[in-house]
């Protein structure tokens, strides 16, 4: 993907100040290709806010945006724990965070991803689904005594937005034998995803009380408790509950559990902490009814807007004066030659939008950015940082404010 990133003039003092707001950023580039519009204050905030309601240590998945500068934001709001899916982002990690603690959670790895992992970038905690990859970490590891094995347990199709039920975790036998075998070689742990976007809290109680009764079959003493992630944000037709009301599941769900004084919780939140950081900017490239072409798409920032069909706060930007049309439902098609490259919506924009001018789309921080792919040469995006409002909330509630972004 090739970004340019644009910054200010430094101040007298060295430091680089963000561009106002995302109108200041369009009206001074004008851009004709997609533009990302990053809020680090967003991203801090959002990491304090979850590491002071979370009764243990926040893993952020960095899978959901490995944006350096998302990454120090993570980290000055207080990230210290990093979830690692694959060996590139475990380099990152430690590139950027020599004193992180870095957590390789993808239940099935390669063996030289293992050694690495072990051998040169300090990781001591491994996530296993199957005897098969315990015996792969264990053989990697030169037998190693300061293991932390991860057992990841299979749940029930749940109401999450995107289920993850059929890729990962073991059956609750499974998941007994693996944690006894485990416990007879490192410290152990227990994890569940209960699936991306899950907008009921009571999900996790029901998760903790299936784990509940694995840790007692089993009968280890367990280290770890990692109740994943999932956690949900805004959406134009998604409300979830607050942040408290997930908080208070788990810890109902764990105060029921027969767990042992010194057993840690983990959590692994992506979305919930950079979703609202980050807005895109687009072009509209032309008009057909009730269909807008724009210069990004589902092999783009969009990818969610697609398949999955998510729908994403938008604001117009008008190229010249200010529109005074009434809401209407649009649909967006993507800059490729593909008919695939279409995104239903729908996306509450004025009526008299038209070519040339831009649509803000919030709530991009999320698996936006790092999904894009070269496809059909359009791999080109600016990044700006910008100051806030951030979108989402206000974004939607202020949609007919055109002059406001």
């Amino acid at each position: 993907m090739n970004i340019t990133r644009i910054r200010p003039l430094p101040r007298r003092d060295g430091t680089t100040p963000a561009l106002p707001s995302t109108r200041a950023a369009v009206m001074s580039l004008r851009p004709d290709i997609p533009m990302l519009c990053l809020r680090p204050a967003k991203a801090c905030r959002e990491a304090a806010r979850f590491v002071a309601a979370f009764p243990g240590h926040v893993l952020y998945a960095v899978k959901c945006n490995p944006d350096e500068a998302v990454l120090r934001a993570l980290a000055a709001g207080g990230i210290r724990h990093f979830d690692a899916a694959s060996i590139s982002e475990v380099r990152l990690v430690r590139r950027l965070f020599p004193d992180a603690h870095i957590h390789f959670m993808h239940p099935v790895k390669a063996r030289s991803a293992i050694r690495e992992a072990y051998a040169q970038h300090g990781v001591r905690d491994f996530v296993l689904d199957s005897p098969e990859e315990l015996a792969k970490i264990v053989e990697e590891t030169g037998h190693a005594r300061d293991l932390r094995l991860m057992v990841r347990m299979a749940l029930a199709k749940g109401e999450a937005r995107l289920d993850l039920s059929g890729k990962f975790g073991a059956p609750a036998q499974t998941t007994v034998a693996l944690l006894r075998d485990c416990a007879a070689v490192a410290k152990t742990g227990l994890a569940f995803h209960v699936g991306s976007q899950c907008c009921d809290p009571t999900a996790w109680e029901r998760a903790l009380a299936q784990a509940d009764t694995i840790i007692r079959t089993a009968g280890i003493d367990l280290d770890v408790l990692d109740v994943g992630g999932g956690f949900p944000v805004s959406y134009p037709d998604m409300r979830p509950p607050p942040l408290g009301a997930f908080m208070a599941a788990i810890r109902r769900g764990v105060a029921r559990m027969a767990l042992p004084a010194g057993c840690t919780l983990w959590c692994e939140p992506g979305r919930a902490l950079v979703a609202a950081c980050q807005s895109l900017v687009v072009q509209v490239q032309g008009r057909r009814g009730d269909m807008l072409f724009i210069n990004d798409g589902v092999y783009g920032t969009l990818s969610d807007a697609g398949a999955l069909g998510f729908c994403y706060p938008c604001r117009l930007i008008k190229a010249a004066g200010a529109s005074h049309g009434a809401l209407h439902p649009f649909g967006f098609y993507g800059p490729t030659c593909d008919s695939l490259d279409r995104m239903e919506g729908p996306f509450p924009l004025p009526d008299d939008i038209a070519e040339g001018d831009w649509i803000e789309i919030g709530q991009m921080g999320a698996y936006g950015a790092c999904l894009r792919t070269e496809f059909n040469g359009f791999d080109h995006i600016l990044r700006v940082e910008v100051g806030e409002p951030a979108t989402g909330h206000a974004m939607e509630h202020k949609t007919t404010d055109h002059r406001a972004a």
